[in-house]
């Protein structure tokens, strides 16, 4: 028998074709195979036309991982049929861009041919390295296509931007990672035919890849790759299959970009808004994703005396502790002290009466209501003959005596009815008529 037709040999060489990962293989080469993005590659839209119409300036694209951002810029390069560079914000320093752009120059004059220097993780370029570029761009020596994970509004210098015109790719939905991958069972350049897989198994696996059509090309591959096929060489994929060849959930998720402020912020509010459910599930987000779980304990002190204050004193120590603890003990026992503090904070009484307080107060000073010490509170000198003398507080019934602390009536903490700070409340009440009754 001749073993190199064998069935389980022969499609292994074919699905695996090439040396070149499936994700690169299916890589559109032409604006019509781009699946997705409709709201800026879609007929009419702006994009389209100016690609089409060879006619655009620099450009800054801006999405998740896998949405298409390097398949877009290479499209527009063959397209417009212009000279493509590419490099990236994490290899090149100043003299690598210099050179780079300086040859760009130099082949335009030569030429005559525009080169679009494409910029991977360019939020990773310092303000230097962005300044290198604004007179190339300017000049016209070379158009650049930036590529970012993180908001270029808040990672990227103003010049730059305002020299660019930024587009936003989303991730794709379910069914366009769907889409993908049913093209690459079938395509040549991919899986050639020779794989199936189940709907529901491709349903699953395009959820949990979050709209990520690289990850979920590179997971195809793997359970094509590791499956046997059957007795014609046919490799069949069920969703036991494709659920053991993806790993660790890759959550959606950077440390500096949208996701990671928009989940902290939800967190914060889940905890406001006495949800402990809500509070732990993006708790157990940020943590699975690799976020500092000293920058959550940070945000729980802050929490603890914005939104819970006196209405439960004890919870600023809780957090504080809590602080201290996830310092101490690190990960991964810290999430157990990270869930005691938000599940504490949030099934705490909430009141945000000491936090407005301060805000309104400085409000007054920064507004020029800035009030003189009254002598008696001075240090130095005593007041003179005839002026009011300091009442020493524990000194008279109750340890409260009625002098004036401030000269201005106006209230500044007012404490809510809620836990503790209904006490504190009761207590200002009995102050108060004890002055009114002087």
């Amino acid at each position: 028998m001749d073993l190199f037709n064998e069935p389980s040999q022969t499609p292994k060489a074919n699905i695996a074709a090439g040396t070149a990962p499936l994700a690169a293989r299916m890589r559109p080469q032409a604006l019509d195979e781009i699946i997705g993005q409709e709201h800026i590659l879609g007929e009419g839209k702006l994009l389209r036309r100016a690609i089409e119409a060879d006619r655009f300036s620099s450009i800054i694209l801006y999405g998740p991982p896998g949405c298409g951002k390097t398949t877009l810029a290479e499209v527009i390069a063959k397209t417009t049929n212009r000279r493509f560079e590419r490099t990236s914000g994490v290899l090149a320093n100043v003299s690598i861009l210099r050179k780079i752009l300086q040859g760009s120059q130099h082949w335009k004059k030569m030429n005559g041919q525009d080169t679009i220097l494409f910029i991977d993780e360019i939020h990773r370029f310092n303000k230097a390295q962005q300044d290198v570029l604004l007179p190339y761009i300017e000049n016209g020596d070379i158009i650049m296509i930036g590529a970012t994970t993180h908001n270029p509004f808040f990672f990227i210098n103003t010049p730059l931007n305002s020299r660019s015109q930024i587009f936003q790719l989303q991730p794709l939905d379910e069914g366009a990672v769907v889409e993908v991958l049913q093209r690459a069972l079938m395509a040549p350049p991919g899986l050639n035919g020779l794989v199936t897989a189940s709907d529901d198994g491709l349903a699953h696996l395009s959820s949990v890849c979050e709209g990520d059509a690289r990850r979920a090309l590179n997971a195809l591959e793997i359970a094509a790759l590791t499956t046997p096929p059957d007795s014609t060489g046919m490799v069949h994929l069920t969703r036991h299959e494709i659920e053991e060849s993806v790993q660790k959930k890759a959550v959606n998720y950077d440390h500096d970009e949208d996701e990671h402020y928009d989940t902290i912020s939800a967190f914060i509010k889940s905890v406001r808004g006495s949800d402990p459910n809500a509070a732990v599930y993006w708790l157990a987000k940020m943590l699975y994703a690799g976020e500092d779980p000293r920058f959550i304990a940070r945000r729980l002190v802050i929490l603890a005396s914005e939104d819970i204050g006196n209405a439960d004193p004890r919870g600023i120590t809780l957090a504080v502790s809590a602080m201290q603890a996830v310092e101490f003990i690190g990960m991964p026992e810290a999430r157990i002290t990270l869930s005691q503090a938000t599940t504490y904070l949030a099934c705490a009484p909430k009141s945000n009466a000491a936090y407005a307080a301060i805000n309104e107060a400085l409000q007054d000073v920064e507004n020029g209501r800035t009030l003189p010490v009254p002598k008696h509170l001075q240090s130095g000198p005593k007041p003179d003959k005839g002026d009011e003398k300091y009442k020493y507080a524990h000194a008279h019934e109750g340890h409260f005596v009625d002098q004036e602390y401030v000269p201005t009536e106006k209230v500044y903490y007012k404490p809510s009815d809620q836990g503790y700070e209904d006490t504190i409340r009761k207590r200002i009440e009995y102050w108060n008529s004890l002055r009114e009754k002087k």
